[in-house]
């Protein structure tokens, strides 16, 4: 079982940052709704917690407090976070299992969903702009599903 020691400091805070990542930049695809979605991304690690032993590395990346690395505008977040996001899936896939790696980008897409779905946005529960920071961020981590 792959676990926070298996990797360095540097490592270890770009994995704990792809969960927020994901979530932030869903956060900002669409305008409104950030309160609601702030707590969503809160709720996604609580719920990641009572999930505890099926897995240490989400064990152990959900007990950490979530870091939000700020960027000035869309642009530079799409510029410098997508790139430490695949880094940070690709760490994980590098050091830890296959099904670890799937359950890192599936947490990584199951924040992002839960932010989207937050608060509706002209009637839709995923607005399209919401919709499209997803598949960017699946295209960017490597995830099938």
């Amino acid at each position: 079982m792959t676990a926070k020691a298996d990797f360095q400091p540097d490592e270890w805070e770009l994995v704990i940052e792809g969960p927020t990542f994901a979530g932030t930049m869903t956060a900002t695809a669409q305008g409104g709704g950030t309160f609601r979605e702030a707590f969503a991304l809160a709720k996604a690690y609580a719920e990641a917690r009572k999930q505890h032993g099926e897995s240490q590395l989400l064990d152990e990346l959900a007990a950490t407090k979530p870091k939000v690395e700020r960027y000035h505008s869309i642009d530079e977040m799409r510029e410098k976070g997508l790139p430490r996001l695949k880094q940070a899936a690709d760490l994980v896939a590098q050091k830890g299992t296959p099904e670890e790696a799937e359950a890192y980008r599936g947490f990584v897409l199951a924040v992002a969903q839960r932010v989207a779905e937050a608060h509706e946005e002209g009637g839709q529960k995923v607005s399209p702009n919401e919709q499209a920071a997803i598949e960017e961020i699946k295209a960017t981590i490597g995830a099938t599903s």
